[in-house]
C-alpha cells in the first residue's frame, strides 16, 4: 500500500471513529492488501490477520472483526462500544444481532447507522456491526434491535464446546 493511500484511509478512519483510529487500523510498517473495484476505488483492506474494513460506496468504513479488535485496542472505552453480558455472548459471537434489553452500557455518542464494537462486560470483542438505535436508546429501550451484527468474533479462546459461526 502506498503512503498516500494509507494517509487517505487514516483520515477517513479518524473522521468516522475519532482521533487515533486511523493509526490503530492502518499502522506504519505493516503490509496491507487493498482490493479495488473495477473503477480503481478501494473496496476492502486486508491484513495478514484478516479483513480490516470494507469501504462502502457512501464513503464510510464497515468494520471486519480484525479491524474491530484494532479499534478496541486503539480507542479508549467507551468510544464506539456497546456492552453486553453473558446471556448475549454466544449469540453475538455467532453473528446474531444484539437486542436493546441486553445492553448494559453504550457510548453516548453512538447514532443510528454508526459502526460499533459489540463487547462483553469483561472486555473481549464479540462482534462488529451497525447501530440501529442511539447509545441512549440502546440503554433505555426494553425491546428492539440495538445492533445489526455484521460479523461475530467466533468462539471464545479456549471454548472447545462452542459451535463454529454460521456461514
Amino acid at each position: 500500500m502506498q503512503t498516500d493511500e494509507r494517509r487517505m484511509l487514516r483520515r477517513v478512519a479518524d473522521y468516522q471513529f475519532g482521533a487515533g483510529a486511523g493509526t490503530a487500523l492502518f499502522p506504519d510498517g505493516e503490509e496491507l492488501t487493498v482490493y479495488r473495484t473495477t473503477s480503481g476505488r478501494p473496496n476492502q483492506v486486508v491484513a495478514d490477520a484478516g479483513r480490516l474494513i470494507t469501504y462502502g460506496v457512501d464513503g464510510r468504513f464497515r468494520l471486519g472483526v480484525t479491524g474491530g479488535k484494532r479499534l478496541q485496542a486503539g480507542l479508549d472505552a467507551p468510544t464506539h462500544r456497546v456492552v453486553l453480558g453473558d446471556e448475549s455472548e454466544p449469540f453475538v459471537r455467532k453473528g446474531r444481532n444484539a437486542f436493546a434489553k441486553f445492553v448494559q452500557a453504550a457510548d453516548e455518542g453512538i447514532r443510528p447507522g454508526d459502526e460499533v464494537l459489540v463487547v462483553h462486560a469483561d472486555g473481549p470483542l464479540l462482534g462488529v456491526g451497525r447501530a440501529e438505535l442511539s447509545g441512549a436508546g440502546m440503554r433505555d429501550f426494553e425491546s428492539g434491535m440495538a445492533v445489526f451484527v455484521r460479523d461475530g468474533a467466533g468462539p471464545a479462546e479456549g471454548d472447545s464446546t462452542a459451535e463454529p459461526a454460521d456461514s
